[in-house]
């Protein structure tokens, strides 16, 4: 860029990682290994992981070695990660992470949708925002035909989520823990939609 006075302007901007997904609050991005620390916080508060684990802490070995690579998956099918990290659009802070996983490496059709928020996300429709977000992608983008979530019985927070997003009830399936929490003896629910079902639902909209 040249001045007016003829001096020659060099405008440098610091690289971001490309966002996958963003919303009116939200961006979604690949995780990094850079990630980790916020990764750890938010998986040792006991409030937050209470129908994962029972609130039990998590060490940085599992993040190092059980996480990260979950998070850093490519999948060919889709030819993009299954895991996505969050972050609030106009500050930048990290609120945690959602997910649209193939059930089959090797085919779109049908994945999970997931998400794993911090406290401070709670109660402000970034789950909801979100998860929206990534069906539409998943549907129109990705190939997908069929979203399943799963999650404790008792976990009613998640549950209105899923509905929120346009998720209906499916079954109630009992499954083994191997280490039961409180609440587990009430089993856990499947919610699903399908693409047909996504599609009816946009053309009502106004």
């Amino acid at each position: 860029m040249s001045s007016p006075e003829g001096l020659t302007l060099r405008l440098t901007a610091t690289p971001r990682d490309p966002a996958f997904l963003e919303t009116d609050r939200l961006v979604l991005r690949p995780a990094t290994a850079a990630d980790a620390s916020d990764l750890l916080a938010l998986d040792n508060d006991p409030a937050v992981m209470r129908y994962i684990n029972g609130g039990r802490p998590t060490s940085a070995e599992d993040i190092r070695d059980r996480t990260l690579p979950r998070l850093l998956h490519d999948h060919a099918c889709t030819g993009t990660r299954g895991y996505w990290i969050a972050r609030e659009r106009d500050t930048g802070a990290f609120l945690g992470w959602f997910e649209l996983r193939p059930l089959d490496d090797r085919d779109p059709a049908v994945v999970e949708l997931g998400y794993r928020l911090n406290r401070a996300a709670w109660g402000r429709g970034y789950a909801t925002e979100g998860a929206r977000a990534l069906v539409g992608k998943g549907f129109t983008d990705l190939g997908v035909q069929r979203v399943t979530a799963n999650t404790m019985a008792v976990n009613t927070g998640s549950r209105r989520v899923m509905e929120k997003t346009g998720l209906t009830f499916l079954r109630s399936y009992t499954d083994d823990w191997p280490d039961a929490i409180e609440g587990s003896e009430h089993g856990e629910v499947e919610y699903e939609l399908t693409r047909e079902a996504w599609e009816a639902a946009a053309a009502r909209e106004p």
